[in-house]
């Protein structure tokens, strides 16, 4: 059990991760920007340290004032919620060297999960299920119109193979709409993500999308904590999240089949800690998707059913 650990981010995640500490016995440090110093995280924690001026890049992405607040606060351990530095592999990979602990996944983990395509491909290769389609890159226009007609099919999904949260995502339901929806996946790849490469996917045209959470520890043992639907969105940006799943087209046997597919997932990329395995459902087959390797917002839903 750590005596002390540093909370790495800000807000609503930051109180949750005080929240447990408090539960635990266990001391907390938060770190500030000039702009958040009256902040409630600021005011819970045990310990505050200022690391920079508003600019998240120049305060809670400054990896080596992190380090440095570490080291003088006596922080074992960092736990670093979501977004900011949560799935930066160099920075798990910076503790490591320092001899401080990452709360979270290993930075193998996140290098292999933060790739569409290695995720697909890894997965494939541990016999996880996957939406039909390319576990590499299609670097060409005309590779793509290849690969839809010989061997996924219309209607077809261009995927930014770094892409999430809605974007680098385009549906061609025929062939003469691929140009464009190749090209704008990419484009969309480009500028949110610095990443211009695609995939694809076969187009699954009503599906549920439902996850899984998991969590695992540092000697191979996981389990899942069951699911959630999150099908409802916009933009393909989820709006709410119910757990359990709804009985309505969730029987016993595909709960536990999609539990299962949670738990070989994770244990395929040695994960550890909370992670979540995003699928999607359609005709009683569960497909993965991708997976967060970090705390989500949406675990509290999970938390208030378990």
């Amino acid at each position: 059990m750590f005596g002390k650990i540093l909370i790495a981010n800000r807000g609503e995640i930051a109180i949750r991760v005080i929240r447990a500490c408090e539960e635990l016995g266990i001391k907390t440090v938060a770190v500030y920007s000039e702009l958040d110093r009256d902040a409630l995280h600021v005011k819970r924690a045990d310990e505050a340290y200022l690391i920079g001026p508003a600019e998240a890049a120049k305060s809670y992405l400054n990896v080596d004032k992190i380090v440095e607040v570490v080291k003088e606060s006596g922080a074992e351990a960092v736990h670093p919620g979501y977004g900011f530095l949560s799935e930066n592999a160099a920075f798990v990979q910076r503790l490591e060297e320092e001899g401080i602990t990452f709360i979270g996944p290993p930075a193998s983990a996140i290098d292999s999960m933060g790739s569409k395509t290695k995720a697909r491909d890894l997965m494939k290769k541990a016999g996880v299920p996957i939406v039909p389609g390319t576990t590499e890159s299609v670097d060409t226009y005309e590779d793509a119109v290849r690969i839809a007609n010989d061997e996924i099919g219309f209607p077809v999904a261009v995927k930014a193979a770094s892409g999430g949260g809605g974007k680098g995502f385009r549906v061609a339901l025929t062939e003469d709409k691929l140009k464009d929806a190749y090209e704008g996946a990419s484009r969309e790849g480009e500028k949110f993500f610095s990443d211009g490469t695609v995939y694809l996917e076969r187009y699954l045209p009503n599906p549920r999308h439902v996850e899984v959470q998991v969590i695992a520890d540092k000697h191979g043992n996981v389990i899942h904590l069951g699911e959630r639907d999150c099908s409802i969105q916009r933009r393909h940006q989820k709006l709410i999240e119910e757990a359990p799943a709804p009985d309505f087209f969730m029987d016993e046997e595909l709960r536990a089949r999609i539990g299962k597919i949670g738990v070989d997932a994770a244990k395929a990329v040695n994960y550890v800690g909370a992670g979540t395995i995003e699928g999607m459902l359609q005709d009683g087959e569960y497909f993965f998707l991708e997976m967060n390797t970090r705390v989500q917002v949406e675990h509290c839903v999970t938390e208030a059913v378990t």
